[in-house]
């Protein structure tokens, strides 16, 4: 069995979306201060690094966080790799054979300096959600922080995907995994009034 990691590592100088919260780590206490422990603090977006969005993100009926069922977030996912392609399409994933899987994981190659935001990225177009329903995805992941177009007010393709009820991963890495079947964990906190969580994510590779 290989673990392979696909989340971004979380430091004080990660990328953030512009004007959003950036992350901090650092001590409330040190051992020195202590005389028994370090304790530490973070600040952060609920959108930083390798994140999911739950519905209430962009619907303020949505779902929060911690109502989310687990079970999207593990499960058969495929890795297809659409480096080059100008948008994430039912045409582009037509291409692919989704037997047997449940979750969708797409390498665009469009986030090539992840030490800073993106400029444009390859984002996913509103007819992507009805086909991935029909093939029995229900989660589709993404290696750039968005579905949508970064300057996208009306975010049609997360409004898509919740109509069609399918998960929204984002911010993997995939650099260096190859396409196929894996298994997916990417699990979210059990937040109470989130609209959005960084994941740990991880494949394995049986």
């Amino acid at each position: 069995m290989k673990i392979i990691d696909i989340s971004q590592r979380l430091h004080n100088q990660i990328p953030v979306w512009p004007g959003d919260a950036p992350f901090t780590f650092g001590l409330s206490w040190t051992k020195e201060d202590s005389g028994s422990v370090n304790v530490g603090k973070i600040e952060m977006s609920a959108h930083t690094g390798t994140h999911i969005d739950a519905p209430y993100h962009f619907d303020d009926e949505g779902a929060r966080v911690a109502d989310l069922p687990l079970e999207r977030f593990i499960g058969k996912a495929l890795v297809v790799d659409l480096t080059g392609a100008a948008v994430i399409s039912k045409e582009e994933l037509s291409k692919f054979d989704f037997s047997g899987v449940s979750k969708v994981l797409i390498k665009t190659g469009s986030w090539t300096d992840r030490s800073k935001f993106p400029e444009t990225i390859t984002s996913v177009h509103e007819n992507t959600a009805p086909f991935l329903k029909e093939k029995g995805i229900d989660l589709i992941g993404v290696d750039v922080p968005s579905v949508d177009e970064l300057d996208s007010k009306g975010l049609p393709s997360h409004h898509s995907l919740q109509r069609y009820d399918i998960q929204i991963l984002e911010g993997i890495v995939l650099d260096g995994v190859e396409p196929g079947v894996y298994n997916l964990i990417a699990l979210p906190l059990p937040l109470a009034e989130a609209d959005g969580c960084p994941v740990r994510a991880v494949l394995i590779q049986e």
